[in-house]
C-alpha cells in the first residue's frame, strides 16, 4: 500500500492545529498542554467514556488509532480507526510514524504521532484511548504524560459486560478476560484510578484533570 485515507487525516489535523493557533491570536508558541491518556482493561468501558467526553466537550481532541483490525459493523475509517494493512503498518513503525503500537488477538494499533504533538504544542486538550502496552510505551517517550486507569467496579461487573458485548466470539472473550487480569494487576503503575460507575462523573472527572472547567 504506496497511500492511505488515514495519511490524508492526518493531514487534515495538521490543518487543524494551525487554525487553532491562528484563532488564537497568531502566537506562534501557544502554551502547551499535558498529554492525558485513558487506558484499562478491555471492556471496563473507555469507548462509552470517550464517546460521552466528545459530544459534551467538543474541545477535547481524541487521536484516533490505526489498526490492522477488520472494521466491525457500523464502524467509519477515519472515525473510531484508521484501517490499514499490515505492509503499511510494518511502514508506519519503521519510519517511526507511531507514538505507541501494540498487538492484541492477531492485529496490531497504534498511535499517529505527529496529529499529537501538533495538538499538543497548539494548546488542544489531547486525550489518547489506547491500551496498557500503549501506556507504557508513552509513558517512557512522554514521561510528563498523565496516565489515567479506569477501573471497573468490580471483577465480576467487568466479565459481566465483556461476555455481554456479543460482538466475538468466546475464544477471544476468554484471551480478554485473561488480559484483564494482568491489566488489573497494572493499575499500581498509573498516576491514577477513575473507577466507571458512572460514565458522566468519570467525563467530569477527566475533564478536570486536563484543565477544562467541567460543565
Amino acid at each position: 500500500m504506496t497511500d492511505t485515507s488515514w495519511s490524508a487525516g492526518d493531514r487534515a489535523h495538521e490543518a487543524a492545529a494551525t487554525s487553532g493557533s491562528r484563532a488564537a491570536g497568531g502566537d506562534p508558541s501557544p502554551p502547551s498542554r499535558r498529554l492525558t491518556v485513558l487506558s484499562g482493561p478491555s471492556g471496563v468501558g473507555k469507548s462509552t467514556v470517550v464517546a460521552e467526553l466528545r459530544r459534551s466537550h467538543p474541545e477535547v481532541w481524541l487521536s484516533v488509532s490505526v489498526t490492522t483490525r477488520k472494521p466491525r459493523p457500523g464502524e467509519t475509517h477515519g472515525v473510531e480507526y484508521f484501517f490499514a494493512d499490515d505492509a503499511e503498518f510494518d511502514r508506519l513503525i519503521s519510519s517511526g510514524e507511531l507514538l505507541e503500537w501494540a498487538e492484541f488477538a492477531g492485529n496490531r494499533y497504534g498511535t499517529p504521532r505527529r496529529p499529537v504533538l501538533e495538538m499538543l504544542a497548539a494548546g488542544t486538550p489531547t486525550l489518547l484511548e489506547i491500551d496498557l502496552q500503549g501506556a507504557r510505551q508513552v509513558r517512557a517517550t512522554m514521561p510528563e504524560a498523565l496516565l489515567v486507569f479506569l477501573a471497573p467496579p468490580s471483577w465480576e461487573e467487568l466479565e459481566r459486560r465483556l461476555r455481554g458485548r456479543g460482538t466475538e466470539p468466546p475464544d477471544v472473550i476468554a484471551r480478554r478476560l485473561e488480559v484483564g487480569r494482568d491489566e488489573m494487576a497494572a493499575e499500581k503503575e498509573f498516576d491514577l484510578t477513575l473507577v466507571n460507575t458512572s460514565v458522566k462523573d468519570v467525563c467530569r472527572r477527566l475533564i478536570t484533570l486536563m484543565g477544562n472547567s467541567p460543565s
